[in-house]
């Protein structure tokens, strides 16, 4: 698996400070996609023991909420052994970390039998992720109000409730707090 960028200090792609592993391959070629660069396979730098190391790093600080997989697809087939193995090692060495999953997957694909992404780990590495993203980014939706999302398509959602009931369960988002201003 090739990794297309590491942000280590992310607010962008789920709730609080997020470490942020962008990897790549993806087949869905979404019109408008902001990562187009990162279709290709082959794109970025290899994936060893020394990325993972610094993925597992820069989670440590108590300020770091979790870790973020975007894409690229993370559910491409030729993604999830390598990340099955640092999910498992993110939930038995940190595991008040949370764990997003962007994906153009929806659910019902990825807890399928029919569509391309179901491997034998498909399962497995959706067992270890607390909200999934789904749905591919629709420009024809696009909504930059929308909060950890692209297009109006996509959901957000518990994963674990969502496996647990064998339907979708929204994810519940924490309420922002409004600052308002000091009445002297």
């Amino acid at each position: 698996m090739n990794v297309a960028t590491i942000k280590k200090y992310d607010i962008a792609n789920g709730v609080g400070v997020r470490v942020s592993l962008f990897v790549s391959g993806c087949r869905h070629a979404c019109p408008g996609c902001f990562n187009q660069v990162a279709w290709n396979f082959g794109y970025g730098t290899l994936y060893t023991q020394a990325t993972e190391q610094e993925l597992l790093d820069a989670l440590r600080p108590s300020y770091i909420r979790g870790l973020t997989l975007l894409g690229g697809e993370p559910f491409e087939p030729e993604n999830q052994a390598t990340l099955v193995a640092l999910l498992a090692r993110v939930r038995r060495e940190l595991p008040e970390k949370d764990i997003w999953c962007y994906s153009g997957f929806t659910y019902e694909e990825l807890t399928g039998d029919t569509a391309r992404c179901v491997t034998p780990l498909t399962r497995k590495m959706l067992g270890m992720i607390d909200v999934l993203v789904d749905g591919r980014f629709d420009a024809d939706r696009a909504d930059i109000s929308l909060v950890f999302r692209g297009s109006a398509n996509q959901r957000i959602l518990d994963a674990q409730a969502s496996l647990a009931t064998g339907r979708p369960v929204p994810y519940a988002l924490p309420e922002r707090s409004a600052k308002s201003p000091k009445n002297d």
